[in-house]
């Protein structure tokens, strides 16, 4: 036998240990990770294949044994029918409205927090406190507050002589559709304070003594220096919050289910009174389709127009 010969066999009989060993560490982490992975197949891959199975048949119950194939006819329906539209309006109201509520609302607070205040760490403790409750919870103690006969609103309002009688918040559309955007914004301005005070709190102070030192006001520091700087993290918020104000539902059926008049009907509760009140799954699931890709759609747009700003400060 050669010195290479058995120099090779050394080397194989010293790896061949460390090989079993990452063979078991592998078969470990395959274990491990089976369960976490057929609980992520069951409750979202599966169903979104389903789902998107659904919609290409004309499927009426929930038991039903024959569905007849039609193809892209449930979305052809839904994109021609006038309450898709109608709805798909005050969502986007919605989104627009809530998110910029809680962009502006939760820039200020953030800038609140992130200033050297004594009692700091309280004051961080108290702002996360809506943003903890149940979405349930706040929507019944909004409800409670729009009350037309006992509500915190109307007895606010009567005390400082802004109205002389007790109104009906939630009876007119357009104002039930804006004051569940104030009850959203409320929950979620936290949220929105939280993401953009890890921004700031990224950005060097240097750039901040930099301006001072070139006299720059505070309105031409934030435009100059927190602003492109907070750019990612705006972004950021922007993609969370629009994707969850596109999907709001739970908010909607607990305070106003729609109304009145559908004043508040929501796509995303378009949608459930589609697939399940009228039994018409087929279109309600290729409704659901037609949100993912809104969803997509502003998404992309907002992530091209960090992208545009983050090359147009280089």
């Amino acid at each position: 036998m050669t010195v290479a010969t058995a120099e090779r066999i050394r080397r194989s009989e010293q790896t061949r240990p460390r090989r079993r060993g990452r063979e078991r560490q592998g078969r470990l982490a395959f274990w491990l990770l089976l369960p976490a992975f057929l609980a992520v197949f069951g409750v979202i891959v599966y169903p979104m294949f389903r789902t998107l199975l659904i919609s290409l048949f004309e499927v009426k119950s929930a038991v039903a044994t024959v569905t007849p194939f039609v193809g892209l006819d449930n979305y052809l329906q839904a994109l021609s029918s006038g309450g898709f539209w109608s709805a798909m309006g005050r969502t986007l109201y919605f989104t627009i409205a809530s998110t910029g509520i809680e962009l502006v609302l939760g820039l200020a607070i953030a800038w609140l927090l992130n200033a050297r205040l004594r009692g700091r760490w309280l004051l961080r403790a108290l702002v996360v406190l809506p943003w903890a409750l149940p979405t349930i919870v706040n929507a019944a103690m909004w409800k409670g507050i729009y009350n037309a006969q006992y509500g915190a609103l109307n007895g606010l309002l009567s005390q400082l002589g802004l109205i002389d009688q007790y109104q009906a918040w939630l009876s007119d559309p357009f104002t039930a559709l804006n004051f569940l955007i104030v009850a959203d914004a409320w929950k979620t301005t936290p949220l929105v304070a939280f993401f953009l005070l890890a921004g700031l709190t990224a950005i060097p102070g240097e750039l901040y003594e930099a301006a001072r030192v070139d006299r720059a006001g505070w309105f031409r520091t934030f435009r100059s220096v927190t602003i492109p700087l907070l750019a990612p993290s705006i972004a950021l918020v922007l993609v969370l919050r629009t994707v969850e104000a596109v999907k709001v539902f739970d908010i909607v059926y607990a305070m106003t289910r729609g109304g009145p008049a559908n004043g508040t009907q929501t796509i995303s509760y378009y949608t459930y009174v589609t697939a399940f009140s009228e039994q018409n799954y087929g279109l309600g699931s290729a409704i659901s389709y037609l949100i993912v890709v809104v969803i997509l759609a502003l998404s992309a747009l907002y992530l091209r127009l960090l992208r545009r700003s983050e090359m147009s400060m280089l």
